[in-house]
């Protein structure tokens, strides 16, 4: 049957598959999904590191998933000239993987939770650390689809021990293709065959954010990241119908570039992951620096309310 589908049908039927067939999707791709049952199943292989981004540490020392090492993700971003939200030097990032013990080619999940000590988790660490660890040069990243919240509602079990880990050698190698800077934005973003999208809340798109600047950046839609999770667990995917259905109402068509942005760069990473790597769309680019740095350039306009660009009235008719 598959072989009578038209290559748009075939695209469909990968984005639209079983998730349970985890690693999902099939193929070789740098980023995949897995569920808790395969890594209840894998829990105990020799190659695999389990990596907990719960957002406190406390968090992670009453309870992890057992053997999983601890790695927030507030190592991975410092400033530079002042600019609050920029990656460390990779000499910092590098050492930071090792010391966790990561391997290239050999799989890491990636997980996280609300937070048991300090309720603050709301999702996002594993997408940012996932995206990271991507970019930087690990080609076998598994983020579980639920994250902590789901294996505890299964009753799985937790562990307050802390693994014997041995620092790995490996080494960072940057993939610049997936990040879009400024520069290269401001040319492209009004191009037909680009979408530009927000990740944010709707009420900081439509002006009641933290920035020195109101709203949003020109032509930019609203899709908040919050959206496509499940209701009541921020880490755990909506159905692919759902998802579907939520990119076609928005216009999030494959065959366009795909620009993901948002605040600070971090909720965009939760849509640069489901496009790029799990709906294997076949253009996708970050932008990491985000409404935070297009608001640093006083010139750049900025749109309250929630349509992409200014409404301009109909000319009254002619009497």
């Amino acid at each position: 049957m598959e072989e009578m589908l038209t290559p748009r049908g075939k695209e469909h039927l990968q984005a639209s598959s079983d998730r349970e067939n985890a690693p999902y999707p099939r193929g070789d791709g740098r980023v995949r999904l897995v569920t808790t049952d395969w890594l209840a199943d894998h829990l105990h292989d020799d190659n695999l590191t389990v990596l907990d981004t719960q957002p406190d540490v406390h968090d992670y020392i009453r309870e992890h998933i057992p053997g999983a090492v601890y790695l927030n993700e507030g190592v991975l971003r410092v400033p530079y000239h002042g600019f609050p939200t920029s990656y460390g030097p990779t000499a910092c990032l590098q050492e930071s993987f090792r010391r966790i013990g990561l391997e290239a080619g050999s799989p890491v999940v990636v997980y996280t939770g609300k937070g048991a000590f300090s309720g603050r988790g709301d999702g996002l660490a594993q997408t940012m650390m996932t995206y990271t660890l991507a970019k930087y040069g690990h080609d076998r990243v598994y983020i579980l689809d639920g994250g902590l919240d789901t294996w505890k509602s299964e009753n799985r079990e937790l562990s307050q021990e802390y693994p014997a880990v041995e620092p790995s050698n490996f080494t960072v190698e940057v993939h610049d293709d997936y990040p879009i800077g400024y520069e290269e934005f401001l040319q492209v973003k009004d191009n037909d065959n680009v979408i530009v999208l927000d990740a944010r809340p709707a009420k900081f798109y439509e002006g009641h954010g933290p920035w020195r600047k109101a709203g949003h950046i020109p032509g930019a839609i609203s899709l908040p990241w919050r959206d496509l999770m499940d209701d009541a667990n921020p880490a755990l995917l909506k159905s692919n119908d759902d998802l579907d259905m939520i990119l076609e109402e928005h216009g999030v068509d494959r065959s366009r570039t795909v620009i993901c942005s948002c605040g600070t760069g971090r909720e965009a990473t939760n849509e640069f992951v489901l496009f790029k790597w799990l709906y294997l769309y076949p253009n996708v680019r970050i932008y990491e620096g985000s409404f935070t740095e297009w608001v640093t350039h006083p010139d750049n306009p900025v749109i309250e309310g929630p349509l992409p660009r200014e409404h301009k009235a109909e000319a009254a008719p002619a009497r």
